[in-house]
């Protein structure tokens, strides 16, 4: 009987020290990290986790995802490991990479792009009975620009800068998350509010559908041109107003905006980001359908806007496919 325990102990034992490949591959799990669960980060992470968990005996991946406060909070989960890629705005990616803005002195030269989502614009809701038509309007009022960490909030207060607007003197800033700020315009807490997102959106048809009437504010074309110039990353933009039925406005509304991008760091396997790169690519139509924002998506654009270096496992897919020389 002690001889066969010995001889059990030992058959243990060498299991355990036979490489991996010698037994089913292990499921590397990562994570996703989104934004607020209105907005079309979250249900974008979602769609690629469920594409790539489709495959999972395959790839041997599992991915997961999470609802957190934006962009900052991403990037610097990412750089910490705590997350493996976040839907990140092409703003905060150039300013990670570079060491700009939040991350001042301190670049995040591990940051990796690995695809290009939809274009986002910087939008302004305000309550109509307040009569703010344009951004000079907000001095004096009660506005939203994005809880600290959001990438709303630096784009309001890029915005604001350019019109001349001190955020800290001229407005009552409230640093609120993106999804509070519709019942708060319509319980009469705030006149405005920022957000910068893709269009239709959940959180912005709820301001419009509440009892309040509300309008989109107009970003005047000189100081469109203002930001472009002196940030790579902004381009003009608008908001369609079709898509929001009883806004006040009756034509589109003119503004800027950046790009959702999917990022991830250096330190995550090329494999895992090529599995998860080609699943989006080659699901593309049923990507498309997720939202109204990506109607105006193609393969190409989707590599435009991407201000780090792209990860070497999607480099690697795309120049399979030719879309990269």
């Amino acid at each position: 009987m002690k001889k066969l325990l010995y001889i059990a102990l030992a058959l243990t034992v060498a299991v355990t020290m036979l490489p991996v490949s010698g037994f089913a591959a292990r499921t590397t799990f990562v994570t996703i990290g989104t934004g607020g669960v209105t907005g079309v980060y979250y249900p974008t992470g979602g769609a690629i986790a469920k594409m790539v968990n489709k495959k999972r005996k395959q790839y041997h991946l599992r991915a997961t995802v999470e609802s957190t406060g934006g962009s900052v909070f991403n990037i610097n989960a990412i750089r910490s490991g705590d997350l493996e890629f976040g839907i990140v705005q092409s703003d905060r990616q150039y300013q990670a990479y570079n060491g700009k803005a939040d991350w001042e002195g301190k670049p995040f030269k591990k940051l990796r792009a690995v695809f290009s989502i939809h274009p986002e614009s910087v939008t302004i809701v305000a309550a109509a009975d307040k009569n703010i038509r344009t951004v000079a309007d907000l001095k004096g009022k009660v506005v939203n620009i994005g809880n600290p960490g959001s990438g709303q909030r630096g784009n309001a207060i890029d915005l604001l800068n350019a019109a001349g607007i001190d955020y800290k003197k001229d407005i009552k800033a409230e640093g609120l998350k993106a999804a509070e700020s519709a019942g708060m315009l319509q319980d009469g807490r705030i006149d405005a509010f920022f957000y910068t997102v893709g269009h239709p959106n959940g959180s912005v048809k709820e301001a419009v559908a509440g009892a309040r009437k509300v309008n989109f504010v107009e970003v005047p074309a000189d100081v469109v041109k203002k930001l472009t110039d002196e940030f790579p990353y902004y381009a003009p933009s608008f908001i369609p107003v079709d898509q929001y039925h009883g806004v006040a406005n009756d034509k589109n509304v003119n503004t800027f905006g950046v790009k959702a991008t999917l990022c991830t760091s250096a330190d995550v396997p090329d494999e895992v980001v090529y599995a998860i790169t080609k699943e989006v690519f080659e699901n593309f139509k049923e990507f498309k359908k997720l939202h109204p924002a990506y109607a105006v998506l193609t393969k190409e654009s989707m590599l435009q806007g991407l201000s780090a270096p792209i990860h070497p496992g999607a480099l690697k897919y795309y120049k399979e496919v030719g879309l990269i020389k």
